[in-house]
């Protein structure tokens, strides 16, 4: 089998101070076709700039210094802007991590996915909507001969990545480009289009390019993994060699970091009577409503001083809401929040000034939370000044302190955010929240824009400054592996209910909610197989029988494989506690492997379902 992508001595460069500062240091690496390539590293590796390289494309500030990149026997690198022009999107295609971002919402996505067949003239526009369709039923998306007629904001985040693949495909190019095209979306979503992606490259032979910090993802698509960091290839080889037997200590170390492991620290505090002593803050009966649709129902929930509590969901659950609402940002249609006993008004704005100091918000995505104008010494500051009233050198030693807590250097406080990688900027998000010397911070997806070692730091140094200043967290997540081996206590959310909850160690072995199964199936292993064998189901399942009108039955219903004639579709379900501690929100009689039938005690019996 010939090699259809040949790359010799690579080498990019960025220019500052007037002098080039190397970022990628002579990369040499091949693809035959058909095969799947992945380059793998933390962020600032190389490896999206090694991507669009291959394209002939280098980011502002960034230039390509030396090297060749062969595809199909065309030097890529010694192209004309006119001639590259005409490769783009024809002999290569990309296909970005955010889909959201790279569709345009004002055209339709059948315009969208075939502009690019337009463009090189590959097919007349009948044909070119024709094959979009056939793309659309590969890609296993909902209605193919339909969806080509919606606009971007009416589909999901994982039907618009797989989306984005069709219009890759469409010009039936040599080389694709995936560049962490799952690393947004949640386990759930994440599996489908894997599994969509998968299928369609292997099905069309297509040669690409898989560019992730995830192994246990690329394990399901690559035949080879270039480690790299530091712009240096630290490791190449077939995917079943990295995985089993990796020769690389940098390669062992993102290996480690794929395995969070349970502190000490957290066994001890997951010891402690959950039922006893006044919780710090405390949720009863939450419900939220966005106008006529309610987002959260009956929502109950204890966070004890000291520990942390893991929210988890697939996007859409509610998870957000949540903290949004208990920290006055959203306020609640019926229920109540309580600090130390006391009731919080439900709106930040009539929140006293130590009330708002006491509960923190760590944002997702702290490219947006932090002024890109300001310093660092002037982002941690502003909370200094505003609940401590703190100035001059008092203020400035403080901001070395937080610094210092968060492991960053006293240099750093002279940058801007765009001056710093992003688990640098993720710190300094902690660091913020840290300055108001908070009773609790809500930590939201606060790892999942992260690479596996920079994430696996930022909980690491989260656990350390819980056993430090005796911090507690709600740590929202959608990674059930990461949240069971860090927290206290889980509660898991699905369509705005809370169908299970209960310690996190408990979250290790079964039984478990159908849903809560459902998520710890779609957490990708490190084995290279695991995709065709997970038994986990996303999709919608037959109807089991009309339900009854006007009852509210169980959420997961359509998607549920324990449901049950006759109960599922009649009854709306209570609370039922398992002998391991769990309540879940579910009619089944859940077995232990002995058989023994769990004890199925009622801990909150919905009057209604009686009558029913």
């Amino acid at each position: 089998m010939t090699e259809l992508v040949k790359v010799s001595g690579l080498r990019v460069a960025v220019r500052s101070g007037g002098a080039d500062i190397p970022i990628v240091h002579g990369a040499d690496f091949s693809l035959k076709k058909g095969e799947v390539l992945a380059l793998i590293g933390e962020s600032g590796s190389g490896k999206t700039t090694i991507a669009l390289s291959l394209m002939g494309y280098a980011r502002n500030g960034c230039h390509i210094v030396d090297g060749s990149v062969q595809i199909d026997d065309v030097d890529v690198l010694s192209l004309s802007p006119a001639q590259l022009a005409k490769v783009r999107g024809r002999t290569i295609s990309y296909i970005a991590q955010s889909a959201a971002a790279a569709f345009n919402p004002s055209k339709t996505i059948m315009d969208q996915v075939i502009e690019s067949a337009m463009i090189h003239k590959t097919c007349s526009r009948k044909e070119a909507q024709a094959k979009a369709i056939g793309l659309f039923r590969e890609l296993a998306l909902p209605f193919p001969e339909k969806i080509g007629e919606r606009y971007p904001h009416q589909v999901s985040g994982g039907q618009l990545q797989r989306l984005m693949a069709a219009m890759a495909l469409i010009t039936d190019p040599a080389l694709v480009i995936l560049d962490e095209p799952t690393t947004a979306l949640d386990v759930t979503t994440q599996i489908e289009v894997l599994r969509a992606f998968k299928k369609v490259v292997r099905e069309r032979n297509t040669t690409a390019v898989y560019v992730s910090h995830d192994l246990a993802v690329v394990a399901q698509m690559a035949d080879r993994i270039v480690v790299l960091r530091n712009g240096q290839i630290q490791e190449n080889n077939l995917t079943k060699k990295i995985l089993e037997t990796p020769q690389h200590d940098y390669t062992k170390s993102l290996l480690s970091a794929m395995k969070p492991e349970t502190r000490q620290d957290t066994i001890e505090q997951k010891k402690m009577d959950l039922d006893t002593d006044t919780p710090l803050l405390e949720v009863r009966h939450l419900e939220v409503c966005f106008g006529d649709k309610k987002v959260l129902q009956d929502i109950d929930l204890k966070i004890r001083r000291g520990a942390t509590v893991g929210v988890i969901g697939e996007s859409g659950s509610g998870k957000t809401t949540l903290a949004r609402t208990i920290v006055g940002l959203v306020q609640p249609s019926l229920g109540n929040i309580y600090l130390d006993g006391l009731p919080l008004e439900a709106s930040a704005s009539d929140r006293s000034r130590e009330q708002l100091r006491r509960v923190q918000y760590v944002f997702q995505n702290a490219d947006t939370a932090l002024n890109p104008l300001h310093t660092v010494e002037e982002i941690l500051a502003r909370p200094l000044r505003f609940y401590h009233g703190m100035k001059g050198k008092k203020q400035h030693d403080r901001v070395i302190e937080l610094l210092d807590l968060v492991h960053l250097p006293a240099t750093i406080a002279k940058r801007r955010p765009t001056e710093l990688s992003g688990g640098q900027k993720q710190r300094i998000n902690l660091a913020r929240a840290l300055a108001a010397e908070p009773d609790i911070i809500l930590c939201d997806e606060v790892t999942s824009a992260l690479d596996t070692v920079v994430g696996a730091a930022i909980l690491e140094l989260m656990a350390d400054l819980r056993k430090k200043l005796n911090v507690s967290y709600l740590f929202i997540s959608h990674d059930i592996s990461m949240v069971q081996a860090i927290c206290d206590e889980v509660v898991v959310l699905y369509s705005g209910f809370k169908v299970e909850q209960g310690a996190g160690e408990s979250f290790q072995r079964p039984p478990f909610h159908p849903y809560t199964q459902l998520l710890i199936d779609s957490v990708p292993e490190m084995q290279q197989g695991w995709l065709e064998s997970t038994t986990a189901n996303h999709e919608l399942l037959p109807s089991i029988g009309a339900p009854k009108p006007n009852v509210e039955l169980c959420p997961f219903l359509d998607r549920c494989s324990a449901r049950e004639e006759g109960k599922c579709n009649r009854i709306i379900p209570s609370r039922i506690k398992l002998k391991k501690g769990n309540q879940i929100l579910c009619h089944h009689a859940f077995v232990e492997h002995k058989g023994q039938t769990h004890d199925q005690t009622r801990v909150q019996v919905d009057a209604m379902a009686a009558s029913v």
